[in-house]
């Protein structure tokens, strides 16, 4: 098999290329551009949601009103601060990708008013109002997304339209099952939501992770083929599905170790030791690893050797978790006009939160360690990382861009 090289990749992350210099910055900064907000509440929800949690779990607050303690943790963590990320980081990437407006100012702002009412019904109920207001948070990002998309003629970013619509049919589902209305397990929309995201991952990630680092790291040695890149795809979504269908253990179990394998053999195809030197790199990369991690756990998980949860959270801490305090962090800088570097507190962050992935798995890979004090600890590490990014983020957030471009 022969290296291939560099290609452009599918979503281009930093610098939003409809904007021109000449013009001219309308509006309040924070609604300028989609990531703006979003990427702020995400980071307030996720300081403040798991702490929450972790009080009811341990009976110091009640449970939520509208439905179980647990369920409205895994929910609102997947339907609440990763879809704002992910909603925040379209509406900013459908910019670059067309040079059309997305939506801003007023629209903007009431898509994050919307946002937060979702997130106030999913706790407070009613639980129909919730269901309407997470599915009116889906379909009118997917109406301006494919407005934008379609009268630029990039149609081969449609396929982004597709996974906000299987989200809206799950988070529907999830709501509707909570209300006893349909015969249907409401966590597994919680896993189809996280593994759906992995798989997104493993192609975007695929793409932008080794990217990243040839363009930081002039003459790193890489390897990448597209025959490897397809196979890891594809195993592991079909592992993936396998575990969501519940389908027979000795297959499951293999397609998860293979899935994990092909992964393994693809991230060190990057060259993640090259990437040791610069946070901004190497968080990706160890943050990534936790793919393959997560689907040994999973595989464990099949086998009855393990907790299911072990899989679960490696890959929503781990993966999904690390990779957006990277992201989030690396986007802002380069769509504020600020240099691709991070400081202390960016290493700070990406420590706590790979901190609180290794805690948190302890007690379920560790017999005899107590489960709620190391779960604290975790919640504790997870919450102070999204905290110092909101501190450091939210006047950069909340403020013009450094080179006086609009967005």
């Amino acid at each position: 098999m022969k290296p291939v090289p560099v290609r452009t990749v599918l979503v281009p992350l930093l610098e939003p290329q409809g904007a021109s210099p000449a013009s001219a910055p309308r509006g309040i900064p924070l609604f300028r551009l989609g990531f703006r907000p979003f990427y702020l509440l995400a980071a307030l929800f996720a300081a403040l949601s798991v702490p929450l949690w972790i009080a009811q779990f341990a009976g110091v607050l009640p449970a939520p009103s509208s439905y179980p303690a647990m369920l409205w943790h895994a929910h609102e963590m997947s339907y609440g601060f990763v879809l704002a990320v992910i909603v925040g980081f379209l509406l900013t990437a459908a910019r670059v990708w067309t040079g059309l407006p997305t939506p801003s100012g007023n629209h903007l702002a009431g898509l994050a008013l919307l946002w937060i009412a979702a997130r106030a019904f999913n706790y407070f109920g009613p639980t129909p109002a919730a269901m309407l207001a997470d599915a009116a948070f889906l379909i009118l990002p997917m109406i301006a997304l494919g407005m934008v998309l379609v009268k630029a003629r990039s149609y081969r970013n449609l396929f982004v339209l597709a996974v906000l619509t299987a989200f809206l049919l799950a988070n529907t589902l999830f709501h509707l099952a909570v209300a006893g209305r349909v015969p249907f397990a409401p966590i597994n929309a919680v896993h189809f939501f996280v593994f759906t995201v992995i798989v997104l991952i493993t192609v975007i990630g695929g793409r932008v992770i080794p990217s990243f680092t040839a363009n930081a790291l002039r003459g790193v040695r890489q390897f990448r083929n597209r025959w490897l890149d397809a196979l890891s795809l594809a195993a592991t979504a079909v592992a993936l599905l396998m575990v969501l269908l519940g389908a027979a253990m000795v297959p499951t179990v293999t397609a998860c170790l293979v899935a994990a394998a092909l992964q393994a053999v693809r991230l060190g195809g990057w060259n993640p030791w090259a990437a040791r030197q610069q946070a901004l790199l190497w968080i990706l990369h160890v943050s990534y690893a936790w793919v393959p991690i997560g689907l040994v756990l999973l595989a464990c998980g099949v086998a009855g050797k393990l907790p299911m949860s072990a899989g679960v959270h490696a890959l929503t801490l781990g993966a999904i978790g690390g990779l957006i305090i990277g992201m989030i962090t690396r986007t802002a800088l380069g769509h504020t006009a600020r240099p691709l570097k991070a400081g202390r507190i960016e290493v700070a962050a990406y420590l706590l939160v790979q901190a609180a992935v290794l805690v948190r798995l302890a007690p379920i890979l560790l017999d005899g360690l107590p489960y709620l004090p190391w779960t604290t600890v975790a919640a504790t590490a997870w919450s102070l990382a999204f905290t110092l990014y909101f501190v450091k983020y939210a006047p950069m957030l909340t403020a013009p861009r450094l080179d006086g471009r609009d967005g």
